[in-house]
């Protein structure tokens, strides 16, 4: 059974979430700091924790950052900050998505299975690095992309970029994690290589490319690739 850790000090917010994800058959701890937090996740281990950033002792990010100090749970980030920067901060820190309050409460719950499939551990088969859309297939292990039965052909940087954000299927990807995956460690502020290189990629691959379906832009946060 999936074990969620719900941080909030909201008790309206808090005891919602428990009974929708009790409702759902998930085990749920909740804490209403975050010393509360970081003690519960270490002894209770969840699969998956549900983040307030407005805590009463510390900020939501110094909990990400104690938390990514010693494992890879998924994050999920709840929070009422809409500033680009803020949300930037928490992306970069470790969380691995962002819902905005107020929220509904299907998408966070969509949001949630979404973060755990992506932290089950693979069978290590074709699947693992086949991914298939209904307009193209990118093969990770032979670098390969295929639309409509013909090869794609990809610079190294549009393939680079697009592997990265195929291996983070559904999650959203910061602007600075991009770049520096793609670019290198110096980089970090140059948006405008990613709004080049992703209209690249739209081009090659969607069947829209002023409306993509696949290469979701989040603005001023990053990108999110969906199948």
């Amino acid at each position: 059974m999936t074990r969620v850790l719900v941080v909030d000090d909201e008790p309206q917010i808090t005891r919602a979430l428990v009974i929708n994800l009790k409702a759902r058959a998930y085990e749920v701890d909740s804490a209403p700091d975050g010393a509360t937090a970081l003690r519960l996740a270490a002894a209770r281990h969840p699969d998956v924790v549900v983040l307030d950033l407005g805590l009463p002792d510390m900020d939501g990010v110094e909990v990400i950052r104690g938390l990514r100090g010693w494992t890879r749970v998924p994050i999920l980030v709840l929070s009422a900050r809409h500033s680009s920067d803020e949300k930037v901060e928490a992306l970069d820190a470790g969380a691995d998505d962002y819902v905005t309050k107020p929220f509904g409460m299907d998408e966070l719950l969509a949001r949630l299975r979404a973060a755990v499939r992506r932290a089950e551990p693979t069978g290590g088969g074709e699947d693992d690095v086949v991914v298939t859309t209904p307009g193209f297939t990118v093969d990770l292990a032979a670098k390969k992309v295929n639309r409509d039965g013909r090869d794609v052909r990809l610079t190294p940087t549009e393939w680079h970029l697009l592997e990265v954000l195929v291996r983070n299927s559904g999650r959203l990807v910061g602007q600075k994690q991009l770049l520096q995956e793609v670019w290198g460690p110096s980089y970090g502020t140059e948006t405008n290589y990613l709004r080049v290189y992703m209209a690249q990629l739209r081009r090659k691959l969607e069947a829209d490319p002023s409306h993509p379906r696949h290469f979701v832009t989040e603005p001023g946060m990053g990108y999110r690739f969906e199948r």
